[in-house]
Order: C-alpha cells, then structure tokens, then sequence
C-alpha cells in the first residue's frame, strides 16, 4: 500500500538577481534560506520555494503549485512589510494584500486571499517602537530596493529561529495555534 505525503509550500517572495540578494524587498527569499538551513525537508515535508520572477509577478509561479482550493492550507507564504518594524512578524490569514504588490499577484493568481502569510517587518522604528516608514513613493522603493545593511542581517538571522518555530506550529498544530503563540 502507498501512501501520498502532502507536501508543505513555504515560498519566499523576493526578486531574482546578484543585485537585489541583499535587499530589504528580498527578504522573504533571505528568510526563507535561513529556515531552510534550520529544518530538514525530508523530515518535515516542506518544500522551499523562492520563486525564479519578480516580486510584482510572484503568482505566477504560485499559481500552478496550488491545484485545489484544499492545497491553500498548505501554503505559506514569508514576505516583506514596510509597516513593521525591523525584527518583527505578524501571521495572518484571508487577508487583503495591505498594498504589497508581490502578495497582490499571488493573491490575483490563487482567486483566493485564504492561505498563511508572514509578514517580515524591515522599517527602523523608534524606541517605543513606532514605525520610521520613508515618505513618498521614490523614497520607498529607495528603501526597499535598499541593501540591508549588516546589523540589519544579523537581526534577520535571529528572527529566523522565531519564524521557524512559527512556520513548524502552523504546519504541525495550525495557523491559530501559530497565531496566538507568535503575534
């Protein structure tokens, strides 16, 4: 008798390219290389995807990953959010795409806004936390465009541990499990 294993997507979204490895926009991609180091996919059925497009067409490469409505619930998928501040996440679920235009394409090209995101934060912020976002749009695709700067890396790599652990809750207990326990 065969059994079929289900297999985990965990999709960073990012942009392809030497020039943008680095940058605060590819900071699902970054991530989603840090969690990959930390678990092994042959024991956890994940699959680790950064898809090969650009950020504003991730949905395509999406798209073809997911063929019933049921596999949504087994997407994941780790971006970046100019909202929140750096070395801070927020899971949500059957949300609108908050004006991220690589999450509006996966969201256009699913039909469906019900799978997991985690959305990682990269804005400074000030001591009590409030969000230091750059005004207009020139000075924030500056900003995203942006290469992290060291300090900044290093505090995406202690997040990771954070969003590892998260991404095994939800796939293991659940995105309401997750939910509670991580934002």
């Amino acid at each position: 008798m065969y059994y079929y294993i289900k297999m985990k997507l965990l999709i960073g979204l990012g942009n392809p390219g030497k020039e943008y490895e680095n940058t605060r926009h590819n900071t699902g991609r970054i991530m989603i290389r840090m969690i990959e180091k930390k678990l092994d996919q042959n024991k956890t059925n994940i699959k680790f995807i950064t898809p090969d497009n650009f950020m504003n067409s991730s949905g395509k490469a999406i798209a073809p990953l997911i063929k019933t409505k049921k596999d949504l619930k087994d997407l994941v998928v780790i971006y970046d959010d100019i909202d929140l501040p750096l070395g801070k996440i927020k899971i949500s679920f059957n949300r609108s795409s908050g004006g991220h235009n690589g999450l509006n394409s996966v969201i256009k090209a699913l039909k469906s806004e019900e799978f997991v995101r985690i959305r990682v934060g990269i804005s400074p912020a000030t001591s009590k936390g409030i969000v230091k976002k750059p005004k207009g749009e020139k000075a924030v695709i500056n900003f995203i465009l942006g290469e992290l700067k060291k300090s900044e890396l290093e505090t995406l790599k202690k997040l990771s541990k954070k969003v590892t652990e998260a991404v095994e809750v939800i796939f293991a207990e659940g995105k309401d499990k997750a939910m509670s326990l991580y934002n």
